[in-house]
């Protein structure tokens, strides 16, 4: 195996995970609609949970998705 091929493959493995660590961020930030938990009700928080389970449970689809495609 060549050089090039494995500093590409060590990359991807890092840029993978930056960037799945962004959408998580991200969508617990669309889940929260920018508030921080202290500055929530009750209700925001059950709300903004199940958000973020409905987040989780498209990743989950999507991951499914591809592997049946393949």
């Amino acid at each position: 195996m060549d050089i090039s091929r494995l500093l590409q493959m060590i990359v991807n493995i890092f840029l993978r995970k930056i960037i799945s660590k962004g959408i998580d961020t991200g969508i617990t930030m669309a889940a929260n609609r920018g508030k921080s938990p202290d500055e929530m009700t009750p209700q925001d928080r059950e709300q903004a949970r199940k958000a973020r389970d409905l987040g989780k449970n498209a990743r989950k689809l999507s991951s499914l998705a591809r592997k049946i495609g393949r």
